[in-house]
């Protein structure tokens, strides 16, 4: 379990970890919403296209998964770039 989201072996297409960017400003936020994450095919494609000074961020996640509002989040595992 990762943030509140399980992860199933057996339906893996469900909730996958994967790199992504994410446009927010670095803090506390352990989640967010779909609309902020841009999935990319590998940590180092995330890490050349992150740009800290407009608030784009390399980071590993887990999602998307569906909140108790319907909405679909990614759940921060790590940022790549500490």
């Amino acid at each position: 379990m990762k943030g509140g989201v399980y992860l199933d072996a057996e339906v893996p297409q469900l909730v996958q970890q994967q790199f992504a960017l994410v446009r927010a400003a670095r803090g506390k936020r352990q989640r967010f919403p779909e609309n902020v994450v841009e999935v990319v095919e590998s940590a180092e494609a995330a890490l050349q296209r992150q740009d800290p000074a407009q608030n784009l961020h390399a980071a590993e996640v887990v999602g998307p998964s569906r909140s108790s509002e319907g909405f679909r989040l990614y759940y921060l595992v790590r940022w790549l770039s500490e």
